[in-house]
C-alpha cells in the first residue's frame, strides 16, 4: 500500500513540472503584431484660395426722416409705408397759409426791384439804394424756397417708406419725423474682420453675400470702405460692404453671411479625415507612413475649405500621408497599405 501510494505522487509530481514547463514556454514565446491596413496620400502643394465668411446685417444705403422745419397741420399724406419713393416725391402737404403770404411779399418785393433797378440804370437812383433793394429780393425769394420746401415735403433720395408717424389732418408737434425714407439701391454691410488680416483687405476686392431669407441666391459686391481703426477689445476692424440690390431683395435688418476674397496662396493641402486631434489639447496631427510604420508629426491648420485642410507647418511635400484608418493609429504602429 506504502508502495502505491508513493508511486502515485511520484506521477503527480511529474505532471505538475510539465505543465510549468508549457506554461513558461507559452509566456515567453513572442506576440506576433498585426499591421494596420490604412490607405494613403502623397502630400502635395496647392493653391489655396483665402475665402473668410462673416456674419453680418443689411443696412441701408442711406436714411432720411422727413419732417417740416416748423410745426403746422398735416394738409396731406402722399405715401405710406412699404411703398417706393422716387427722389423728388412729395409725401406730404402742410398748411400753405406762410406760403401764400411769402409768395405776395415775393412778388410786390419784385415789382419793387424792378422799379428801382429801372431807375438805376438811368442814374435817379444811387449804387448803395439799388445794393439794398436787390439784397432784400435775394432773401424774400429765399424765404420763399424755404417755405416751399416745408409745406410741400419731398423725398431727398430714391427708396422705401420704412414710417409713417403721422395721419393727414393731424399736427405736427415736432416730436418724430413724418416718413423715415430708407435708400435700398444699394445696400451696405458692415464686416467685423480679424486684425490678423487686416493687410489682405483692400477697397474694391470682390465679395459674396447669402441671405438666409432668401434661399438658393447669392449677390455680389465689393469693398468700398475700410475703417481706420481696430477694436482693442475685440481686435476686429470694420469693413463696409456695397452691393447694388437692383432687384431690391436684399432689406434692412436681413441676417446675411458676407464671404470676403483675402486672395490666395500656396500651400500642402490635405483631406481633413487625416487630421486627428491630441485628447486633452488643441494639438492636431497627421501620420505619414515611413519604413512601414505610422509616424506622428503635429501640424499647424491653415483654412479649412470643402473637405481638405491647408496645412501650415509640420509636413513636407512629397510625405505620405494616411487618410483612412488614422483614428486607433498611435505613433510607432504598424501599417500595410491597401
Amino acid at each position: 500500500m506504502k508502495k502505491i501510494i508513493i508511486l502515485l505522487s511520484a506521477v503527480a509530481v511529474l505532471c505538475s513540472c510539465g505543465a510549468s514547463q508549457k506554461e513558461s514556454s507559452a509566456a515567453t514565446e513572442p506576440v506576433k503584431t498585426v499591421a494596420a491596413k490604412v490607405k494613403t496620400e502623397i502630400a502635395t502643394v496647392q493653391t489655396v484660395q483665402y475665402d473668410q465668411i462673416y456674419s453680418s446685417t443689411v443696412k441701408a444705403f442711406a436714411v432720411n426722416n422727413i419732417a417740416p422745419q416748423a410745426g403746422g397741420r398735416i394738409e396731406a399724406v402722399k405715401t405710406e409705408v412699404g411703398q417706393f419713393v422716387n427722389k423728388g416725391q412729395v409725401l406730404a402737404e402742410m398748411e400753405d397759409l406762410q406760403l401764400v403770404q411769402a409768395k405776395i411779399k415775393y412778388a410786390n418785393d419784385e415789382n419793387e426791384y424792378q422799379r428801382i433797378k429801372a431807375l438805376y440804370e438811368q442814374g435817379g437812383v444811387s449804387k448803395s439804394d439799388f445794393d439794398q433793394i436787390e439784397m432784400g429780393i435775394k432773401v424774400s425769394k429765399a424765404q420763399l424756397e424755404n417755405l416751399e420746401r416745408n409745406t410741400y415735403l419731398r423725398s431727398p433720395i430714391a427708396g422705401v417708406v420704412s414710417a409713417r408717424n403721422y395721419d393727414q389732418g393731424d399736427m405736427y408737434t415736432m416730436a418724430q419725423p413724418l416718413f423715415t425714407v430708407q435708400q435700398i439701391v444699394p445696400v451696405k454691410m458692415l464686416v467685423a474682420i480679424s486684425e490678423a488680416d487686416y493687410s489682405k483687405v483692400k477697397v474694391g476686392i470682390p465679395v459674396e453675400v447669402t441671405a438666409d431669407a432668401l434661399p438658393g441666391k447669392t449677390y455680389t459686391g465689393k469693398v468700398v470702405r475700410i475703417h481706420p481703426t481696430i477694436d482693442a477689445m475685440s481686435h476686429t476692424f470694420a469693413v463696409e460692404v456695397s452691393v447694388p440690390n437692383n432687384n431690391r431683395e436684399l432689406r434692412p435688418g436681413m441676417f446675411v453671411r458676407t464671404k470676403v476674397n483675402l486672395g490666395s496662396g500656396s500651400n500642402i493641402v490635405v483631406p481633413d479625415m487625416c487630421v486627428v486631434k491630441q485628447q486633452g489639447s488643441g494639438q492636431r496631427f497627421v501620420f505619414v507612413v515611413k519604413d512601414g510604420v505610422a509616424v506622428q508629426k503635429a501640424v499647424e491648420l491653415g483654412v479649412h475649405f470643402g473637405n481638405r485642410y491647408e496645412i501650415l507647418s509640420g509636413l513636407e511635400e512629397g510625405e505620405k500621408i494616411i487618410t483612412k484608418g488614422a483614428a486607433t493609429l498611435k505613433d510607432g504602429s504598424k501599417v500595410e497599405e491597401i
